[in-house]
């Protein structure tokens, strides 16, 4: 191993009349770390993470050696390293599950003689409530208002918790419902480039600012240079307390851009032409990082769009280096001329600033997109890589509804809508939703949308009637400058007026549509359309009703609102006829790009962030009239159905109790390849007869106020019910009378041999003493729904999870919540050991000197009477995993050293 002193990497550096501390590339260069100036700007990140952190524990020589010596490998190796990002970022879906715990911690801290106020975030954290607006009210000038007001009806308990927890905690900020989105948030304002830490007792440190974030969608402000992505609400929490991350050493692609965009492409046009690109090449797990002459023209705005999609094309992240570009972004958004001054000369001098003069760093690999080969397009009508030519958009649709509706008659029969004057068909659309997060950071689109709303009510066009228009910016500085422009009036015109500030349609908020129109879809089984200019449009998602969604640009929105079909050309067919009787074509409202720069020269302005963002904490009049306890502790209400206390501390003592062998344990489920964590977890619409349902109408809950599991995840009793209770997953153990697996959160209880809820046989299992376990296939946990995967798990009384393989992340939780991971050997699973699932599970040795990925056995007795030793490896891998296992879990084990 290169000899190296870390300590010998801390230098100081003056910017202006202030010294900062720094761990220097150029210096641990110097030092021995040979070749790290060639590394990818995103592993430069990284490296400094690990130097700045070196305890000789979590963080090793060796493991900033494996970054260092990247090169050799180019990241194929794998090796895991602990990074420690500067902060955490939350929405409120995941933000109620994590306040909830740190309330239930004071609780605890209390019961074990501690001082409740020293449970706190040990990093900064930033709660924005943007989840929970639907879009119920669409249309009129009343819509935002009347959409608000039934958000908080709806939430009132939940924004209670958050009040309490923006005054109750240090370290945590709770920006309001109505601000904006999380992500445009994060990147308008909570983002610094560089980041300031704790002054202590001399100068203050400079480091990258990083982030890890509770929505996928948090990879967006990598556009600002900012490494981050989205992580499950345990890891959150673990960063959050202060806990190392795992992670893989990743690969990282580059890709090279060249050239410029044509007059008339959108940035929506380049993410999705991306997108479909690195989908094909296969980046998932790896860093993506943008780089070339083509960054020179290309707005922070819109490499934002492009970072926000990196869950779509599988990255991790979609990482841009600080340039001239990044600085005019941070001074048009507000920085102080000081942050920018910081930036910029950090930057530079630790070599992550690109100019003309950068070299390309070394890539895993790289690719080259010219950007004057991006094409005006689409994106469905099911994923967000199935990208179509805006002219072959009615060709696919019509090619997809040909194997959905064989019959050329049904397919172009209309159908009257009661009430109505108007008559739907396959094809139309029913929902154009101008959407947050992957465009509405981006001025060019959104002021473009305005633009082509204003030309099209001069030329006398209207929206279809059976379209549900919506417009839910994300940010209040979206409103700002289409006020300021004049747009917003031709958008309200058009139909797309404010209905919130929040991330709403893309997440399935879009709420219902007309009943009349709904109906009409429903009987007559009609192929209806979304199109909106969010990210995700995966069957079933965006509205129940709708089965074919596309992403576009926010103007391509409007555009096929006028229209209201997809089964319109909009290359070679009009919108429709104007005051005048005459067509009116696409490319004769389309505005020109100098129209759009000229708009966002006057009305797009460091005075308009600085002005919206004055009091983004304090929030409108609906939140200052929340009440919220002072007191240290969360004043739990007995009562309510979205806030409980959860069990995970009951009965805790300093010291953790020895950890029991698991002795005849009955198998709660066998599963097969690839069950992922959004099967596992609770999530979408709760039915009334499933557990959860008759939970709820035994707290009398009416079904219509249900609302759905996302709002419920701060109330454990609700969410364990919801836990493998998905309609399509598959428990091998319960088939039908011909021996076909059967749907549904159902399993076989023993030895009776009854079929059961899966949530109804664990708490019948528990009421008996019996331990659980669940045996599993290959790659078990993948997917992004993650807390709730691992917390409802153990909540059910599961100790251990057998398969053949885990999802890296979801398996660190299941250790996270004092679950025991293990893997069979090589070639061997419950299939080929003939396991039904009437099988006893013994596993032995947990009460002994455990070390990480210690090989053990089980004992599985048949109900014949034989048995079978079976070999399993641990999956607790590392010496932190194996403390948080032994204290039966991560927030149990920070709980007693605070207490300590």
């Amino acid at each position: 191993m290169r000899s190296w002193d870390s300590f010998r990497a801390m230098r100081r550096l003056r910017i202006g009349e202030r010294d900062f501390r720094i761990a220097s590339l150029a210096e641990a260069e110097r030092n021995g770390l040979a070749g790290v100036s060639r590394l990818p700007v995103s592993l430069k990140v990284l490296l400094e993470n690990l130097i700045r952190h070196e305890d000789g524990r979590s963080v090793t020589r060796a493991d900033i050696m494996a970054v260092a010596d990247w090169q050799l490998d180019r990241g194929k190796a794998g090796r895991e390293i602990a990074f420690r990002p500067a902060r955490v970022l939350m929405q409120d879906f995941t933000g109620v599950p994590a306040l909830v715990d740190l309330a239930a911690m004071r609780d605890a801290m209390l019961r074990l003689g501690g001082d409740p106020a020293r449970i706190n975030p040990l990093v900064p954290v930033d709660l924005v409530c943007d989840h929970s607006l639907v879009v119920d009210h669409y249309g009129t000038p009343r819509a935002l208002a009347d959409n608000v007001a039934l958000e908080y009806a709806r939430n009132g308990e939940r924004y209670e918790l958050l009040k309490w927890g923006q005054q109750a905690f240090r370290n945590l900020s709770v920006v309001p419902p109505g601000a904006g989105i999380c992500h445009q948030v994060n990147l308008e304002y909570l983002s610094q480039t560089v980041w300031i830490g704790d002054v202590g007792d001399g100068a203050p440190w400079a480091y990258p600012d990083t982030v890890v974030g509770t929505d996928s969608h948090t990879t967006m402000v990598n556009a600002l240079a900012v490494l981050g992505w989205g992580v499950g609400g345990i890891e959150a929490e673990a960063a959050m307390l202060g806990q190392p991350m795992s992670m893989l050493v990743p690969e990282v692609v580059g890709v090279r851009l060249q050239g410029r965009l044509r007059p008339g492409v959108t940035a929506t046009d380049l993410v999705l032409t991306i997108t479909q690109m690195l989908r094909k090449l296969g980046v998932v797990g790896k860093f993506v990082e943008f780089f070339g002459a083509g960054l020179d023209d290309l707005p922070v705005a819109d490499r934002a769009t492009i970072a926000n999609m990196a869950p779509e094309y599988g990255a991790t992240c979609g990482f841009f280096p600080v340039d001239a570009m990044a600085l005019d972004y941070l001074r048009t958004t507000g920085r102080s001329p000081e942050r920018v001054a910081l930036v910029e000369a950090y930057c530079r001098e630790q070599g992550m600033f690109r100019d003309a003069a950068t070299a390309d760093p070394v890539f895993t690999e790289a690719v080259t997109l010219d950007l004057a080969t991006v094409s005006p397009s689409l994106a469905g009508p099911r994923r967000p890589q199935d990208r179509v030519l805006l002219g072959a958009v009615k060709a696919g649709f019509e090619a997809m509804l040909t194997l959905e509706v064989p019959e050329a008659a049904a397919r172009a029969r209309r159908h009257a809508v009661a009430g109505r004057t108007f008559d739907i068909g396959h094809g139309d659309v029913v929902i154009a939703a101008i959407a947050s997060c992957t465009n509405t950071s981006n001025p060019g689109v959104m002021l473009a949308a305005g633009l082509l709303a204003r030309n099209a009510v001069a030329r006398g066009l209207q929206t279809k009637p059976w379209v549900k228009t919506s417009l839910s910016p994300g940010s209040q500085v979206v409103a700002g400058y289409l006020q300021a422009s004049g747009l917003q009036g031709a958008l309200d015109t058009l139909g797309f007026n404010l209905v919130g500030f929040a991330c709403a349609t893309c997440i399935g908020n879009s709420g219902p549509l007309d009943p009349e129109i709904s109906d009409v879809i429903d009987a007559a089984k009609l192929v209806a359309a979304a199109i909106l200019s969010g990210n995700r449009n995966f069957e079933g998602r965006v509205n129940p009703d709708v089965r074919a969604n596309y992403l576009a640009s926010p103007p391509l929105v409007v555009a096929y609102a006028l229209a209201g079909s997809m089964r319109v050309d909009l290359e070679t067919e009009p919108l429709g006829s104007g005051t005048d009787g005459e067509p009116v074509w696409l490319r004769d409202i389309w505005p020109s790009q100098a129209e759009v720069e000229e708009l966002m020269r006057r009305h797009v302005t460091s005075d308009l962030y600085r002005a919206r963002y004055a009091d983004v904490a304090t929030g409108d009049a609906n939140w200052k009239a929340v009440e919220a306890s002072a007191m240290p502790t969360y004043r739990w209400n007995g009562g309510s159905t979205y806030v409980r206390n959860p069990p995970y501390f009951d009965g805790i003592t300093f010291d953790p109790p020895p950890t029991e062998d698991i002795v005849s344990a009955r198998i709660l489920a066998l599963f097969g390849d690839s069950i992922t964590t959004d099967h596992i977890s609770p999530a979408g619409s709760i039915r009334a007869t499933s557990p959860a349902g008759s939970y709820l109408q035994d707290h009398q809950v009416r079904v219509a106020d249900f609302n759905q599991y996302g709002t419920r995840r701060g109330n454990h009793e609700v969410m364990m019910r919801g836990t493998f209770a998905n309609i399509r997953i598959r428990n091998q153990m319960v088939q039908d009378e011909a021996g076909a697996v059967v749907e549904g959160g159902l399993t076989m209880k023993y030895p009776e041999s009854r079929r059961a809820f899966i949530y109804d046989a664990a708490m019948a299992y528990r009421a008996e003493g019996t331990p659980l376990v669940i045996l599993a296939g290959k790659e078990y946990g993948t997917g992004s729904s993650r807390d709730w995967a691992a917390k409802g798990t153990r909540l059910l009384g599961v100790r251990a999870v057998i398969a053949e393989s885990f999802e890296r992340i979801h398996r660190s939780n299941l250790v996270g919540m004092g679950v025991l991971p293990l893997v069979f050997s090589p070639g061997v699973s419950w299939r080929s050991l003939g396991l039904t699932g009437a099988e006893r599970v013994t596993i032995r040795g947990l009460d002994g000197a455990l070390v990480p990925r210690q090989q053990m056995t089980a004992e599985v007795a048949f109900p014949d009477g034989r048995t079978m030793t079976v070999a399993l490896a641990s999956r607790i891998d590392t010496a932190d995993e194996l403390d948080y296992f032994r204290h039966g879990g991560i927030l149990n084990y920070v709980l007693r050293q605070l207490a300590a």
